[in-house]
């Protein structure tokens, strides 16, 4: 997929964790970003890493950091525009930016494929994840042509929330069983962190 940039979203300020990098507490002796980023990996031409604050911390993971290219912590449109930017710039082969949230330690390592799938089928502009019925607009899958879109409705129109945005285009859905564990399961507070544990031996064993 070498026109497709994968985009790991690690914007947020993890108050839910108390703070810090949610992605980078451990699950079975490794970080959680360590288990996207294995998993993103082979489903993209390149990887870039959105976080605010010291890039520094991040080192250890070889990636291009991005911090939001607006301010103010606007959510994860913010996110969004910042990857759609970094691909116009860096990338000039890529149509695509996928995205996916490092709080989630079960990705799917087909999503781009199920994705771009959604998108062919439908005839449609950009495609999410859903499971067990709920949508996951934060694993997405978005054109790179609607970068200066986007920049206007976030900076022009204070648009924040991703339904809104999306909303104005024709949005394919990709499906995604639950079974053993819902692949898109978010570590957000500690005791995530030890429900994660617990599906981890238990989708093992299964």
């Amino acid at each position: 997929m070498s026109e497709v940039v994968g985009l790991l979203l690690a914007g947020g300020l993890s108050r839910r964790m108390g703070g810090g990098d949610k992605n980078l507490q451990r699950l079975a002796g490794r970080t959680i970003l360590e288990r996207v980023i294995d998993a993103a990996r082979p489903q993209v031409g390149a990887l870039v890493l959105n976080a605010n604050g010291d890039p520094a911390r991040f080192a250890q993971f070889g990636l291009p950091v991005a911090a939001d290219v607006v301010g103010g912590y606007p959510g994860p449109l913010a996110g969004v525009l910042t990857g759609l930017e970094w691909a116009r710039d860096h990338a000039p082969g890529a149509r695509w930016v996928v995205t996916f949230a490092t709080d989630a330690p079960f990705l799917p390592g087909d999503l781009v494929t199920r994705l771009a799938a959604a998108v062919e089928r439908e005839g449609a502009d950009l495609a999410c994840a859903r499971s067990d019925g709920q949508t996951h607009p934060v694993f997405g899958l978005w054109p790179v042509a609607l970068a200066a879109d986007l920049r206007r409705a976030v900076e022009e129109e204070g648009v924040r929330k991703v339904d809104a945005w999306t909303g104005r285009y024709r949005l394919a859905v990709a499906d995604f069983s639950i079974d053993p564990v819902d692949p898109f399961f978010n570590a957000n507070r500690p005791e995530d962190i030890e429900e994660a544990e617990r599906l981890m031996v238990w989708g093992a064993s299964r």
